[in-house]
């Protein structure tokens, strides 16, 4: 089963932006993103740093709309730890675990191994 949003406020927990590009349906892990000087989603940070995660469901053409989640909890993710504060990589957006850095920003922690509580801290609150 791919990772899949689970609790969820659509009021404050998310966005809504155009995709920059076209997107494959993910069958694994989400991704963390930032928007473009266009506005638009990209992987990684681009112009406004790391904003949320994304999770695509189906495939999306460049311009579709997508929530990006800022606050929430994703579940069914592989490769991660329990108790385990996840960061993501400012280039590509990949999940993974580690001290917030230029690099890599903080985007919240597991508790199980499969279930990420997405906390996007304000802009600049890790020095990124």
């Amino acid at each position: 089963m791919p990772a899949r949003y689970d609790k969820y406020n659509p009021q404050v927990g998310n966005f809504r932006a155009a995709l920059n590009a076209d997107t494959p349906k993910m069958t694994g892990n989400p991704i963390a993103v930032g928007l473009n000087a266009s506005g638009n989603v990209v992987a990684g940070a681009s112009n406004t740093g790391i904003v949320g995660i994304m999770m695509v469901v189906k495939d999306m053409k460049a311009g579709d709309i997508v929530d990006v989640m800022t606050h929430g909890e994703i579940v069914a993710l592989t490769g991660l730890t329990a108790g385990t504060a996840i960061t993501a990589n400012t280039t590509t957006g990949v999940l993974g675990t580690g001290a917030a850095s230029a690099t890599q920003m903080a985007v919240g922690h597991t508790v199980e191994a499969t279930r990420l509580v997405v906390n996007m801290a304000p802009l600049g609150y890790f020095g990124t």
